[in-house]
């Protein structure tokens, strides 16, 4: 399968360290770290710890630390005001930036001084020889104007916001690619370093300028045009470019970040770190860095986490050999060699990532580490050499690939088995999966791509897809790829995959319950998954293109009421034309701000603002019906596929942290069921003539969990007699009969039961209930008195989660909880909510995996003429023969309440319909 990497994985990383060195003394000002002796620790810890991460996610690559040397740079000399605003640097900052420059040569990492240029002159240069040697470079820094240097090989990442940015990652951001970069900071200067820009052309009017025209050399070449360009003050602006034309000229030398210092290093003089233990133990004595004392004397840190994160390393191959295989007699010792070992990596490279229109470009497959081979079938471009046809490929493979006997891993193997489901070959005996091996030994401990997993677990950057195919709209398809590339690439993907199952495997096993959880839950659905995948859903395309146009007339009907109440004509999906009206026009009261002051326009801020005024209520409005058009009514007829007719979403198995599934390509988990527009949409996935749809749906099933796990008796005698638990649960909290509890308390105790299990306080049942805080918080003291055994289950949670930092479900997946020991309050306190929920949502999530596959098993040995098309939270979805509806809908219902034997009944409900919306 040709996977997308987003990041080299084994770069030269480049660390900004002056621009690192402010922004940890800020962020770190607040809490005014300190040692017994009063000497400022914050920035030295901030720095620290920024570059350990670094160091623990690239393991195998060189960092390189770039200073600012004292002194005035070349800049100066252009532009005397150049930086002339800042302020000097603050006291307790000089005094840390010595310990820092010692702890980073503790840490084995070579310090870049350069006199006369700045440290994004150095880090410029250094990139640039990357590039031209075709390397890949990290550079580490929050400097905006660092995305000058982006391309293909340099990509940059703010470890203090953990976020990366390739080419992509900049036009995104900014709206222009990088090579536009120095054109947008020089038109639009910048206060904190001085450079004076062209006055009047803020953000905006730069991007309308660059998008336009082009970078400041065109834009001077082409004056008479920007007229044309239709932004505000665009008549203008060519005649304030002629006036300030010095001054652009002048920012953009300033903007621009030198590449051809001369410097002492190059790139190929930059080893992997190597610490010097001793000192930087000495080091963080003296400013008391306790944990990692500990961790560097051999005592295990103080944080809690899985042991995924074991430092030590498989040793790599000795030897790593690839072939291509271009002849029946090549592959001869191979097939040979697949059907004798005890376990074979396969995988498959195609054309597209959409599985049900790939077409099979070529397979590779391994036996042992190191050794692997590549099969091409489908490589078509020029000169493409003779390969096997893809027809023989499979016939010989055939026995070997639907044999349950011979044992195959893959990485994220669903995909494989559905490419060859299209040509007539039912992949079996699938014994592991490296990218579920990975979720389930910790679903948080990053993503579970095979590029992250070979890093995490095997210390090995791998060829990356962007790498031999490009990106955007150049990126060659597989086929497309010469063999010599595509070769290395695919033989890598099978070799990585064996490798990384060997070293998780072993892992995994030292857990008897998670190793469960893969044989018996995830191993068994990957099949189960990939059918319902392949069936897809009926849609009728007529029933969603009559109800777009609808929304389009309702949207346009909500314009107009909106700018009769505004008294003008504004754009409803502005956040700043929203602001203006509300809170400077209508003078609506300020519920909350952005980080920067405004008021806020936030989809919460609009809600309680609806509950009072008539404008938010048309913009929430228009909100939603605008989503629901463009995500649904809109889309969803263009991914109908031509082969089937039908729509054919995929299903994530290691994506959310607790366990559930999710969706993509429809999103079939988010179609909204709360308003009639969104109900309407479920109204087009219909079932075929002759058939109906039967919707089988658990029933308050995470309630019944929490009754189950905390064994309280109210709970689980209500439950037990088969009482409206929320209408019983009123009755207790209000002192009620239960004959005569109101729709009103009835409603309330509702958001009480759900509210608890997700951990809400007093202030989130206020606000949902529209009631005082303390009559909220009365009610939720009413609530533990009444089921004591629920208080105590949450009391034991999260001491239990504080204790071995993970929680588990009935069926022993684990959830870790990183933040249980946070210092910070209110993370600390998310991560208790999620340590409450997780056991339960996890449980349900596993609960209706186990019914799935026993259904699935049921199905293809009795007479129903039916099949799964959807999994949707606790739902699952047939196509059912019309005269064997009910009787299959009866037996359904029993097998999904049997799967899980719980200490109150799972009651399952299901509904029949020519729709899903009328069978749900």
């Amino acid at each position: 399968m040709s996977e997308q990497g987003f990041a080299p994985l084994s770069p030269l990383i480049l660390v900004d360290g002056s621009s690192y060195l402010y922004r940890a003394f800020f962020a770190s000002q607040q809490a005014d770290l300190r040692n017994s002796e009063g000497v400022p620790t914050g920035a030295i810890r901030v720095v620290t710890s920024m570059l350990r991460k670094l160091i623990k996610d690239y393991p195998q690559s060189p960092v390189v630390v770039v200073f600012d040397a004292k002194g005035k740079t070349f800049r100066d000399e252009l532009f005397a005001e150049y930086k002339a605003q800042r302020p000097p640097m603050p006291d307790d900052l000089r005094s840390q930036v010595e310990p820092i420059h010692q702890i980073v040569k503790a840490m084995g990492l070579p310090i870049i001084v350069e006199a006369g240029v700045e440290a994004d002159d150095v880090i410029g240069t250094l990139a640039r020889q990357a590039s031209a040697a075709g390397k890949d470079m990290l550079i580490s820094t929050g400097d905006k104007d660092m995305a000058q240097l982006v391309d293909q090989h340099v990509t940059l990442i703010n470890t203090m916001t953990d976020t990366l940015m390739d080419e992509a990652g900049v036009e995104e951001k900014f709206g222009i690619p990088p090579q536009l970069i120095i054109d947008f900071l020089a038109l639009m200067g910048d206060k904190v370093d001085n450079i004076p820009g062209v006055p009047g052309v803020g953000e905006k009017t730069a991007l309308a300028l660059l998008q336009g025209i082009g970078g400041i050399q065109d834009l001077y070449a082409n004056l008479d045009k920007i007229a044309e360009l239709g932004f505000r003050g665009a008549k203008t602006m060519a005649a304030k470019l002629e006036q300030h034309r010095e001054a652009a000229e002048l920012s953009y030398l300033l903007a621009t970040i030198k590449t051809d210092v001369e410097l002492h290093e190059s790139i190929d003089d930059f080893a992997k770190p190597a610490p010097d233990s001793a000192a930087l133990i000495e080091l963080f004595k003296q400013f008391e860095f306790r944990s990692w004392i500990r961790e560097l004397e051999g005592a295990s840190a103080d944080s809690v986490s899985a042991d995924t994160d074991d430092p030590a390393l498989p040793d790599a191959p000795a030897e790593v050999s690839y072939v291509q295989i271009l002849t029946e007699a090549d592959l001869a010792p191979w097939l040979e060699q697949l059907a004798a070992a005890e376990l074979f990596a396969f995988d498959t490279e195609t054309t597209s990532l959409n599985y049900m229109e790939a077409e099979l470009v070529g397979v590779s497959f391994a036996t042992e580490p190191g050794k692997a081979a590549y099969v091409p079938v489908g490589h078509d471009y020029m000169g493409a050499p003779e390969q096997i046809s893809r027809e023989r490929l499979l016939e010989l493979l055939r026995p070997l690939l639907e044999s349950e006997l011979h044992l195959k891993v893959g990485q994220h193997i669903k995909y494989d088995m559905n490419v060859l489901a299209r040509y007539g070959i039912t992949l079996q005996g699938v014994a592991w999966d490296t990218m579920l091996e990975s979720y389930i030994l910790n679903s948080t401990a990053g993503r579970h791509d095979m590029n992250s997993l070979a890093e995490r677990f095997l210390g090995q950057s791998t060829i990356h897809f962007e790498t031999i195919a490009g990106k955007g709209k150049k990126q060659l398809t597989f086929n497309q790829i010469d063999l010599e590339q595509a070769a290395p690439y695919a033989a890598e993907d099978a070799d990585i995959t064996l490798r990384l199952h060997q070293t998780i495997h072993q892992r995994l096993a030292q857990t008897a319950a998670l190793l469960t959880v893969f044989t018996e839950i995830e191993r068994p659905l990957i099949p189960v998954l990939s059918k319902i995948e392949r069936n897809g859903a009926l849609v009728d395309a007529s029933l969603l293109g009559a109800q777009s146009v609808e929304i389009a007339e309702r949207l346009v009907q909500l314009e107009r009421e909106a700018f009769d109440c505004a008294g003008r004509e504004f754009n409803l999906s502005s956040p700043k034309q929203l602001q203006e009206i509300l809170f400077d026009e209508l003078n609506l009261p300020v519920v909350k701000k952005t980080p920067k002051g405004a008021p806020s326009t936030a989809e919460e801020v609009l809600q309680e603002l609806a509950l009072e005024y008539p404008l938010p209520k048309l913009i929430l409005e228009h909100r939603s019906l605008s989503k629901l058009k463009s995500t649904y009514t809109d889309k969803l007829p263009l991914m109908i596929c031509s082969a089937t007719g039908r729509i054919h979403t995929s299903y994530h198995q290691a994506v959310t942290a607790t366990g559930r599934l999710s969706s993509t390509d429809p999103n079939l988990q988010n179609i909204p069921v709360r308003t009639t527009e969104g109900r309407r949409i479920r109204h087009a996935f219909v079932a075929p003539q002759g058939y109906k749809l039967v919707a089988a749906d658990y029933s308050q099933i995470e309630l019944r969990i929490m009754a189950h796990l905390s064994a309280d008796e109210g709970l689980l005698r209500a439950f037990s007699q088969g009482e409206d638990i929320h209408r019983a649960t009123a009755s207790e909290v209000f002192k009620t009969a239960l004959s005569e509890v109101s729709s009103d308390q009835r409603r309330s105790a509702k958001a009480i039961n759900f509210g608890l299990i997700y951990g809400m306080s007093a202030f989130g049942l206020a606000k949902q209930l529209g009631i005082g805080r303390n009559e909220a918080a009365q009610y939720i003291e009413h609530y533990f008195a009444t089921y004591p055994g629920v208080q105590r289950y949450m009391d034991d949670i999260r001491t239990q989660a504080g204790e071995q930092g993970y929680v588990e479900t009935l069926f022993g997946r684990r959830l870790y909880l990183p933040e249980i020991k946070a210092k910070n309050a209110m993370r600390r306190q998310a991560a208790e909510r999620t340590a409450i929920n997780a056991p339960m949502q996890g449980t349900a999530a596993d609960i209706i995996k186990r019914a799935m596959v026993q259904i699935d098993t049921w199905l293809q040995g009795q007479p129903f003429d039916a099949r799964m098309i959807m999994q949707v939270h606790d739902e699952l979805v047939f196509e059912v023969k019309a005269e064997q509806a009910d009787a299959f809908a009866a037996e359904v219902c029993q097998r999904m309440a049997a799967a899980a034997d719980l200490a109150v009944p799972l009651l399952v409900e299901a509904g029949i319909g020519d729709n899903w919306e009328q069978a749900h």
